[in-house]
This record gives structure tokens, C-alpha cells and sequence, in this order.
């Protein structure tokens, strides 16, 4: 039955606290907490135990808080302490905090005992721990006298230390007379308890100073216990001191040091107990005899060392596990080991546990009528005791309160009212101490109050979260309701979140949710509302963000951040670099928009963010900036695996500077050749840091490694250490041996010589060899010096030898070398080529043929032959001028080749010489030749002097090459009217003899065009062209003349300055018509009637120097009497050589045709009409016109 209704009874206690109403939250407001009564409640107090030092004045702390504040009592060993009563005891003002006055003549001893404050208002009392006062004690080390030990040398030794009992207890450490600490290890080691522990002995153990100091830190103070002396004996004194007491017939010696397993010196026994509490920090210790000096190994029984909380001390002598819990009991086992042995310790560790909080009581706050509860929950081990008291009284005997119920930790108030209000303390207790905590129940009555200010602004930024705060309070708890703007509906729906605080949530915020809130918070005794003011803002943004850069030490680099902000928000830019602020260097220059780097260097390396902040909102950018440059330098340069032709060289890469290394150049030095020249070795790739080099013998190596990446190569490593090969026969000979003579009758021997590092040792020589080739002579050589010529004299002329030059040192000679064809000194050529034949091809052009001389006659190495050839004098003049002789030459063995550039119509003389090295042989006897007759060239001259009506004088000259007997003079003419066409052309011969001519029956006023060439047997030179124009009438004079009168008339003159610029418009249509390759009209006819005498011969005809007007003709302007400055006059060139032999500016190919050009310029004749007839000068063209 009563087992029914216990169930009973906690089935309705379960459904009651599902039922019951939650407590109110009292907001943390300043000015609210005024108003509200409110019990008391202990802000601060003295720690449970509480250790002071005897000769300051004792503070026990207490302080508390409550509306109205409360007043303040203690007790002192369970009955109440009247401060009133004891001078030396004071009560700081609006404060529970004692001050017990030490230093005016109290004594500390005469206030230990267990301390309790009460704070106690008109809502309740609330009591603090009790309060333990003990002084701190640091007593003297009683008086002893300490015997010297004396051990034998390798047994186990503990000095005890036995530190007097304070309060608290003291710190032990081992000293020296001289105040230094002194030095521990496996071997000797200071236990938990202070002792200092030898797990054997040493002869350097032997002294008379060690002291046990402790320290008693509360009092600051260190007392010393008096030195203990050691002296260790070791075997050989004791030998020696046994063998000077005994005689010769005595046994006598002490066994010599004996190594012994290990035993434990603490804790005895094979067992012990140890108890700890949870969450302090448990200290096992095992310290252990032997020689050698065991180690010490712990393990735990049945499981593992908890991790992370597991530490060894001590040299693995203490185990220490922090912070332990029930999880850590069990047996551990500590183990002592040496090569003769072991020895086991197991501890069984239990821990226990103070009591320790699961739910600790809350403080309630209830309105009238409502429903609450208390909840006190503890654990310890043992399991602790609850027990309540209200207001600093055992609930038991405390005043009745029929809203109240204790089931065991729990508190269950029901429909409390005011007169309910009260502190309750929950004390949880074991043996091991005891937990107390307050909680008050506070039952108000209040109207709603909105502790939010009035018209609050709340700025958001768009599309994110608006919270518009309500903070209320009221008892009972207000309801909460909001509205947009002052006569808006109440908001409801899924667009907006409603807090428990009174908070209105709008998950995302837009440009229309601008605008005025009203918050309206009532219940049964009243009502409220506040409003506030919501604006939803633009978003910042980062429109161009920084990027990514690569960029070179010492370059300049530039980061943009271009930002976007609402424009009623003041954005601040700032840059950071790896999240930290930028370094204080004026190289860093912050714009508007961009950051620059000047003169970058590696320390700018790294991530370079930009931060826009507003008032409402912040957004960044990061890119990173990788600053490369070359590599550093290798370092750490080894040589190892020296052999006589190889060694390998390792390395250690410097910094890389962010851009890979793709290669290293490894170079060498010869200290003993060239010493501070630098010569390439090898490479290999960046991903090789060894390198096996092949070695010459004889050179003292220093290598250095180069790294390269793609910015360039890093400075030279630190040479590595010098190598010396050893000496050997050398390798190679020399090289580029040749064997010419500089004298009739010697050969010059040379060769390059070999460099240092290839001469392979000492005493660097060569010997030279030579022997004349095709007949059966024996080697003569001579050994010289280390040089690079030898000069054999007395040799025949120009005969080959065979030449060979080997390399020796002091060890022996170089590998048999090759052997070489030298020649011995040329000399000049003995004869002239013979047969000398020349075939005149045409007027400019003949062939020259010899035969070749013998080449023993050639005494040396035939180059070529040369052909001399001169001008004596012209047929057609018979006048001579300054022999001017032209070369060619024919390279190799020819035997023929072409002479261009001769004049027609003259008398030449040639020879020809052969030639070798040393230069040309005799002339063979000269050979004369003549040109048959050519074209001539154009008049010198063209003059048209004497204009009539109907009549114009011709005056020339002669050519000025005739090339020949001139036969005649052709003289071609034709009218041009006004519209430039040309007329009917009429021809003339001249007897060659004239050099001028009377035109008659012309027309007056007439424009003629001339063309005039003369004549050899052969043909036509080329031409010259002219013009000129005959006068008008004296009847046209006399009509112009009586046109005066009308000239002066404006009509006229506007009439002929239209007419002149019709003239000029097509004067210009005609120049452009003229550039572009126009013709007259009559340019056919011209084409057609052409005389085929004076038209100009091909180039593949043969023949050469033809001469020929290669420009067009410009008229003559009226009353000119002067050739036209478009005559062609032949240039004197005709020295000049062209593409045949080797004159000045030609050479013939091997087959002996002409390969270079003739210096003299060949004019070019036009065929007879080819040219366009200009357009009459401006004032011909108005004289034609009148």
C-alpha cells in the first residue's frame, strides 16, 4: 500500500512539472534592476579554506547584492560574531567584508576558526560557504646531528630531507653551498617527499654540502636543513689502503664494483593503496636501486595511460595523469629495468570525488499565481547528501509557506504570491566537502515596461536579416505584438520571425521594408508600445577586385579595388597583408582605389586583401602577390668520391624565390693553370642537386654551382674545396698543325698549343717531326719548349713534307698523333703562259686564250692568272691619251676568259702572268688587238638658234664617242598643234661633215618637234630630241596689236583668265597623263614610221656600250636657244670592269664565264617614239593661241 501511493505521489510530480509555467527572465537592465525588489544574492566571498599569512590583517571577503541592499552578519564557529564586541574587527561600509586588524597588535592564532556570512534584506537572507581561517605556519627544522655517510662505490644511497610541517606544506629542492642547484638524473633523483635519491653512487658523488632547502611561499620564506656530508669509497683506494695494513703472506683485496639488478628504494613492497579525488592531478612515484641505473616503464593493468592527460617527470621516475576522473582507477604498474634484471611496483589508485555539480539551483522569478521549481543535482563518490534551507534556516524548522514542496533536490512551488519570496541555500556534502549555492524566488507584480528607446533607427543592408529589438518586461509576462507604421496591421505570416525576447525578425530585408515599426507589449495590469524606424540599405560591392600578380624583385606592382556603396553610407578602404596591417614603409602608397608596391622586394610576398567597412556592412577581396627573382645560391657544396678522373659534387638549392629552378651550371676554377678564371663545366636540371664530373690530371679543381630559373641565373655558389688530380701522360696533341714556309728555303711549322689543364702534368713539350714526302727519308725531329712554332731552314723550294707534332710532360708522351702535308717557302713563278690567243667577240667584248705553264715552273701553289690589258689608242680620232691598264683574274687553272668593257673602234695591247702565293711570274710577250666599229653615241649637242616665220638654224655637235667613221647625220622633225598632236614626220640625212642646217618653208607660229642622231657603217647611235617654235606674222602682229584696246577691258581680261585656267587644268591633266605612261595621240604613227637605223641594238645582240637618252624630253620654252636639260651626255666610265674576271670590280667563275658587273654605266636608247611628247609650256601654248 505504501509502495502504491510512493508511485503515486511521483507520477502526479513528473505530469505537475510537464504542466508548469516557465520562470520569468529578468532583462539585465541597469535601470529596471533599480525598480525591481529583489533578494539578496552573494557576489563574492573567501575561498572555503582560506590560508593567510600570519603577519598581515585578515580580509574575509563578502559581498552581496538585492533591492532593497541587504545588511550583513557572521558567525563565527556556529554561533553569531558580534564585530561590535572586538576592536580589532571592522565591516567595510555597504559591504559583509571583515578586516581583522593584525599589524596593530592582534594575533592570527586567536582568529582561526570556521567563518559564515548572512546578507539578508526584506525578500530573503542568503548565507556564504563556510569560510575556514587558518594562519600560515613555517616552522624551524629542528636540531639534529647528521653522521657523514660513507659508501661504497656503486651501492644505493637517500639522503632524507624531513622538512618541518607548515601550513601550507613547503617546496623542497637540493642545494649547494654556493647556491646552485644540484644536477639530477636517472641516477640521482629528488622524490615526492623531498628525499634525494642515488640509485647508486659514483666517486664524483663524494661531498660535504648537500642541503635540503624548502620554501614556505605564503610567509615568503626558505628554511635550510645543515649539509650532509657523502664520501664514496671507491674499489682501487680501497686496494690500496687494505694492502698497506696487511703483509706480503696475507690474503687480501676487495672484490672490484659489482653490477646489481634492480630493487625498489620507494615504494617498498610489491604493493600499495593510493587515493585520489576527481579532477585533481595524481602523482605516482617508483624509484629504483641498481647498477647499472635502471630505467623506470610504466604501464596500467587492464588498460592503457589515458592520452593527452598522461605526462612522465623525473626522468620517467613520477607518472603524472592531470585532471582525473572514476575512469582512472585501477592497478598501475611501474617497472625497474636494467641488463641484470627487473623489479615491479603495482599501485592501485581509487579515485574518489568531492561533490561536484550536475543542475545547480536557478534563481526564479514568478508572477503572482504561477508555478516553479528548484532543481539541486549533485554527484561525488560517495554519492552526497541534499539538504535545503531557506533563508540561512534547515527548511525543516523554517516559517511555513503552503506554495512550497520539498521532494528530495527538487523545490516545487505552486500559485505563489508575494509573501512566497525567499532564498533558498542547497547543500550537497560527502565525506570528501560540501557544494552550496543560493537561489531566490523573486514574486513580482508588474505592469509591461519596453526597455527598447523610443523611435530607435535600425539600419540594414538589403537582402539580409533585419532585427528590430522589443526588450520587454512585465510579470505577469507581457504578450508582444507588432505593426507597420502607427495604423498598420498587426504583421503576421512567413516573411517574419517573432523572438521569444520580443525581437521582430526579417529574414530578408528589402527596399520596401523600409519604414516604422510599433511594437505593443500588454497584460493583466497594463499596456505599451514603442516604435522604431527600419532603412534598408544598398549593399557595398567590390566591382573590380584585386588579382592575382606575378611581378619581379625591385618591380612595381598595383592592386585595384573599385567599390559600389549606397550613397548615404561613408565607405573606409582598408588593405591588409597576410590579415595583418599593412608595414610602415613609404613604398606602400594607398590611392583612392588602388594600392602600389614600389621597388618590391621578398618580404612583399604574400596575400593582399582589401576591406570596404560601412556602418552596416563590410566586404573584401583578397589576391595574392608572388614576388620572383632569381634563385639564391647553392650552398653546402661537397665534393666525395674522389677518384683520378671523376668526382661527385652534391649541393644544397637556395631559396628558389617562387620560380622554379630549371637548371645548374656548374663551373670550374684551375688554381694551378689560371687561377680566378671561371670556365663552364657542365649543367644538369634543377631537379638534380649531384653531379659525377669527369677530371683532367694535373688541375687543381674549385667548383660552383649556378642555379637558374626563369628570371635569370643567382650569383655564383662559395667555391667547394680544391682537388688536385694527380699527374699522367697527356691526353691529346696539339691541334691545327700546319706546315707553310715563309722563305724560299725554309718550313714553318705551327700548331695551337694545348692549354693548361690539358697538359696532364708537369714539363709541358712538344716534339715536333718532319720528313720530306714521296722519298725514303727517316724522321728528324727536336723536342721544344711549350711554345707553338719551329722554323726547319736550308729545304728545297715549295716541296711537301709530312709534318706531325706530339705533346709529353714529365710523365710521358701523348697518343702517336696524326700527320699533316705542309709545303716548304714558294718562290716566284720561272715562266710566262705561252700561246697567247684573243677572238674579238664584237666592239666591247673579246676572248683571251693561253696555255698553261708547267707546274713545276709555278713553284708554289698556283692561284690563278692574271690578264693586263690597255687602251693604246682610237682609230676613228688618232689621238692618244694616258695608258690606263685593267686587270683580271682567272682563279685556278684556266686558260681562257673574257675581257668586257672595251671600246669599239680602238687598238688594245694585253699579256698574261701566273700567279701563286708568293706572287706573279713573267709577262708573256704583249698581244695586239683592235675593235671593229660600234654606234656612236648622241650628238654632244642639239641648238635651234634663228626662229623666223618659216624658218629655224639647226647647230650640233659630234658625238662624243663615235665608235667609228661617222657617215651621216639623220634629222627627224614633226609639227605639234595646239592640242598636242603630233603631225607628219619628215626625215633628212646630213652629210656627216655639217654641224648645222637652215630648216625653211615652215609654218609660222608653227611648234616642232626635233629628233637627231648620227650614223656609223654600223647603225644609228643614239638620238637627241628638241623643240622650238616659229614666229608669228606681222599682219597677226598688227590684229594683236589693234586688240590692245580691247585687252583693257575687264569682259576680256575675266575672259582670258578663264581661258588660262582651262589652259593650266589641262596642262596638269597632261602632266599627270605624261607620269602614268601617257602618249600623244600620234604615238602610233611615231611606232610606225620609226627608222630602223636609229632603233637601239638588244643586249643579246652582244654588243656594248650603246648610249641612249633613258629620260623623256622637256620641251623648250619659247625663246629658248639652249639644248633641252634633259640631253644625255655620255659619262666617262669606260675603264670600268663588268662581270668577268677579277679586276677591280669583277671575277670570273671557275668555268671562266663573268660573274661581275662593269663599273660603267650602259644608256639605254629608246626606240624613236617610245617618248612621250610633252605639252608645250604655258606662254607657247598663248602664243599658238593668238
Amino acid at each position: 500500500m505504501m509502495k502504491k501511493s510512493i508511485s503515486a505521489s511521483k507520477a502526479s510530480l513528473v505530469l505537475f512539472l510537464c504542466q508548469m509555467i516557465f520562470a520569468l527572465d529578468v532583462p539585465l537592465d541597469s535601470k529596471l534592476l533599480e525598480e525591481l525588489s529583489q533578494p539578496p544574492t552573494i557576489t563574492q566571498q573567501s575561498p572555503k579554506d582560506y590560508i593567510v599569512d600570519p603577519r598581515e590583517n585578515i580580509v574575509i571577503q563578502c559581498e552581496a547584492k538585492g533591492k532593497p541592499p541587504p545588511s550583513f552578519s557572521w558567525t563565527r564557529n556556529g554561533t553569531h560574531f558580534d564585530i561590535d564586541k572586538d576592536a580589532q574587527v571592522t565591516m567595510k561600509p555597504n559591504s559583509g567584508t571583515l578586516v581583522i586588524n593584525i599589524m596593530n597588535g592582534g594575533k592570527a592564532e586567536a582568529y582561526e576558526g570556521v567563518y559564515q556570512c548572512t546578507a539578508r534584506n526584506e525578500r530573503g537572507a542568503a548565507i556564504s560557504n563556510n569560510i575556514v581561517i587558518r594562519p600560515s605556519r613555517s616552522p624551524l627544522w629542528t636540531k639534529e646531528k647528521l653522521e657523514p655517510n660513507q659508501v661504497r662505490e656503486g651501492d644505493s644511497l637517500v639522503l632524507h630531507c624531513r622538512p618541518p610541517v607548515g601550513l601550507p606544506p613547503p617546496i623542497i629542492f637540493w642545494m649547494d653551498n654556493a647556491f646552485q642547484r644540484l644536477p639530477q638524473s636517472e641516477r640521482v633523483s629528488q622524490g615526492l617527499n623531498g628525499d634525494l635519491y642515488f640509485s647508486n653512487v659514483q666517486p664524483e658523488d663524494t661531498r660535504e654540502d648537500y642541503i635540503c632547502y624548502a620554501r614556505f611561499n605564503h610567509t615568503q620564506t626558505i628554511q635550510q636543513k645543515q649539509p650532509i656530508s657523502v664520501k664514496v669509497f671507491s674499489m682501487d683506494s680501497l686496494n690500496d689502503t687494505i694492502a698497506a695494513n696487511l703483509s706480503d703472506t696475507d690474503i687480501y683485496g676487495v672484490k672490484p664494483v659489482t653490477e646489481r639488478q634492480p630493487i625498489l628504494l620507494t615504494p617498498t613492497g610489491s604493493t600499495s593503496t593510493k587515493v585520489e579525488l576527481r579532477g585533481n592531478v595524481l602523482l605516482l612515484e617508483c624509484i629504483a636501486a641498481g647498477l647499472p641505473t635502471p630505467v623506470i616503464r610504466w604501464i596500467k593493468e587492464g588498460g592503457e595511460l589515458p592520452a593527452n592527460r598522461t605526462f612522465f617527470e623525473n626522468f620517467k621516475k613520477t607518472l603524472k595523469i592531470i585532471d582525473v576522473s572514476e575512469a582512472d582507477s585501477g592497478n598501475y604498474k611501474c617497472i625497474a629495468r636494467n641488463i641484470l634484471g627487473s623489479a615491479h611496483h603495482v599501485i592501485s589508485v581509487t579515485v574518489k570525488a568531492a561533490p561536484y555539480w550536475i543542475t545547480a539551483p536557478r534563481n526564479l522569478v514568478l508572477s503572482p499565481g504561477e508555478d516553479g521549481t528548484l532543481i539541486c543535482r549533485a554527484n561525488g563518490n560517495p554519492k552526497p547528501n541534499i539538504s535545503w534551507l531557506a533563508n540561512g534556516v534547515p527548511i525543516a524548522i523554517a516559517p511555513e509557506d503552503p506554495s512550497r514542496k520539498v521532494d528530495g533536490d527538487t523545490i516545487i512551488f505552486s500559485h505563489v504570491q508575494e509573501r512566497s519570496s525567499a532564498v533558498y541555500q542547497c547543500n550537497a556534502s560527502n565525506e570528501y566537502g560540501y557544494l552550496l549555492a543560493n537561489a531566490f524566488v523573486n514574486v513580482l507584480a508588474e505592469p509591461p515596461r519596453i526597455l527598447t528607446p523610443a523611435n530607435k533607427l535600425y539600419q540594414v543592408i538589403a537582402d539580409s536579416p533585419a532585427l528590430l529589438d522589443c526588450a520587454y518586461f512585465g510579470s505577469p509576462k507581457p504578450e508582444i505584438e507588432w505593426f507597420k507604421g502607427v495604423k498598420g496591421s498587426i504583421l503576421r505570416g512567413d516573411e517574419y520571425v517573432f523572438h521569444d525576447n520580443g525581437t521582430l525578425e526579417i529574414p530578408v530585408a528589402q527596399k520596401d521594408s523600409t519604414g516604422t515599426y510599433t511594437c505593443v507589449a500588454r497584460n493583466e495590469l497594463g499596456k505599451i508600445q514603442n516604435e522604431v524606424r527600419l532603412e534598408v540599405k544598398d549593399p557595398t560591392m567590390i566591382i573590380k577586385q584585386p588579382e592575382y600578380k606575378v611581378i619581379q624583385r625591385y618591380g612595381q606592382v598595383s592592386f585595384e579595388c573599385i567599390i559600389k556603396h549606397d550613397f548615404t553610407l561613408l565607405p573606409t578602404v582598408i588593405w591588409l597583408k597576410d590579415n595583418d596591417e599593412l608595414p610602415d614603409d613609404e613604398r606602400f602608397l594607398v590611392g583612392k582605389d588602388n594600392l602600389t608596391i614600389m621597388n618590391v622586394t621578398d618580404k612583399d610576398d604574400g596575400t593582399y586583401t582589401c576591406i570596404v567597412n560601412t556602418t552596416l556592412d563590410s566586404v573584401s577581396a583578397s589576391a595574392v602577390l608572388t614576388v620572383v627573382a632569381q634563385p639564391n645560391p647553392p650552398f653546402d657544396l661537397e665534393l666525395t668520391g674522389q677518384l683520378e678522373r671523376s668526382v661527385e659534387l652534391s649541393w644544397i638549392p637556395g631559396d628558389e624565390n617562387n620560380s622554379p629552378i630549371t637548371n645548374f651550371v656548374i663551373e670550374y676554377e684551375d688554381g694551378l693553370h689560371e687561377p680566378g678564371v671561371w670556365h663552364y663545366q657542365t649543367e644538369v636540371p634543377g631537379t638534380q642537386t649531384t653531379v659525377q664530373l669527369k677530371l683532367s690530371p694535373y688541375v687543381n679543381y674549385s667548383f660552383r654551382v649556378i642555379a637558374v630559373n626563369e628570371i635569370g641565373r643567382s650569383q655564383p655558389s662559395e667555391p667547394s674545396e680544391q682537388y688536385l688530380t694527380k699527374s699522367a701522360n697527356p691526353d691529346e696533341n696539339p691541334s691545327n698543325v700546319q706546315g707553310i714556309g715563309s722563305e724560299p728555303d725554309n718550313l714553318v711549322i705551327t700548331w695551337e698549343s694545348l692549354k693548361g689543364f690539358q697538359s696532364n702534368g708537369p714539363g709541358l713539350q712538344y716534339k715536333v717531326s718532319w720528313r720530306q714526302k714521296d722519298v725514303d727519308d727517316e724522321w728528324t725531329s727536336v723536342i721544344v719548349a711549350n711554345v707553338s712554332k719551329y722554323i726547319v731552314s736550308g729545304t728545297p723550294t715549295f716541296v711537301p713534307y709530312e709534318i706531325k707534332v706530339q705533346a709529353l710532360n714529365d710523365l710521358g708522351y701523348a697518343p702517336e698523333p696524326s700527320e699533316v702535308i705542309g709545303h716548304s717557302g714558294e718562290d716566284l713563278p720561272m715562266v710566262a703562259p705561252g700561246n697567247v690567243q684573243v677572238h674579238v667577240i664584237n666592239s666591247t667584248l673579246a676572248k683571251v686564250h693561253w696555255d698553261p705553264v708547267p707546274l713545276k715552273t709555278v713553284r708554289g701553289h698556283l692561284q690563278g692568272y692574271k690578264v693586263y690589258y690597255w687602251k693604246v689608242q682610237s682609230l676613228s680620232r688618232r689621238s692618244r691619251r694616258h695608258v690606263e691598264k685593267k686587270i683580271l683574274t682567272f682563279r685556278g687553272n684556266k686558260t681562257f676568259g673574257m675581257l668586257p668593257g672595251l671600246e669599239p673602234f680602238s687598238s688594245y695591247k694585253l699579256n698574261v702572268r701566273v700567279v701563286n702565293g708568293k706572287g706573279e711570274g713573267p709577262a708573256s710577250p704583249d698581244k695586239v688587238f683592235k675593235t671593229p666599229e660600234g654606234v656612236p653615241s648622241s650628238p654632244s649637242f642639239l641648238k635651234i638658234t634663228n626662229p623666223t616665220l618659216d624658218s629655224l638654224t639647226l647647230e650640233w655637235g659630234s658625238p662624243t664617242h663615235p665608235n667609228g667613221v661617222l657617215t651621216s647625220y639623220i634629222l627627224k622633225f614633226q609639227p605639234i598643234n595646239n592640242t598636242h598632236e603630233l603631225g607628219p614626220l619628215v626625215e633628212i640625212r646630213i652629210p656627216a661633215n655639217e654641224s648645222s642646217l637652215i630648216l625653211k618653208n615652215l609654218n609660222y607660229s608653227t611648234r616642232y618637234k626635233f629628233y637627231f642622231n648620227a650614223q656609223t657603217s654600223v647603225g644609228s647611235g643614239s638620238q637627241i630630241t628638241e623643240e622650238a617654235v616659229t614666229i608669228m606674222d606681222e599682219g597677226k602682229m598688227a590684229m594683236a596689236s589693234r586688240q590692245v584696246d580691247i585687252a583693257t577691258q575687264g569682259w576680256f581680261i575675266g575672259l582670258m583668265c578663264a581661258v588660262a585656267l582651262l589652259i593650266l587644268i589641262l596642262l596638269i591633266v597632261c602632266f599627270i597623263r605624261r607620269n602614268k605612261g601617257g602618249k600623244y595621240p600620234v604615238k602610233e604613227k611615231e611606232d610606225a614610221h620609226a627608222d630602223p637605223e636609229i632603233q637601239p641594238m638588244k643586249e643579246d645582240d652582244g654588243t656594248f656600250g650603246e648610249y641612249s637618252d633613258a629620260e623623256d624630253h622637256k620641251p623648250l620654252k619659247k625663246g629658248s636657244r639652249t639644248p633641252s636639260d634633259r640631253t644625255v651626255k655620255k659619262e666617262d666610265s669606260d675603264d670600268s670592269l663588268v662581270d668577268y674576271g677579277e679586276g677591280v670590280n669583277g671575277q670570273f667563275n671557275e668555268d671562266g664565264s663573268f660573274i661581275g658587273q662593269y663599273s660603267g654605266k650602259k644608256e639605254k636608247e629608246p626606240a624613236e617614239g617610245n617618248e612621250s611628247s610633252e605639252a608645250p609650256s604655258p606662254v607657247n601654248a598663248m602664243n599658238s593661241f593668238v
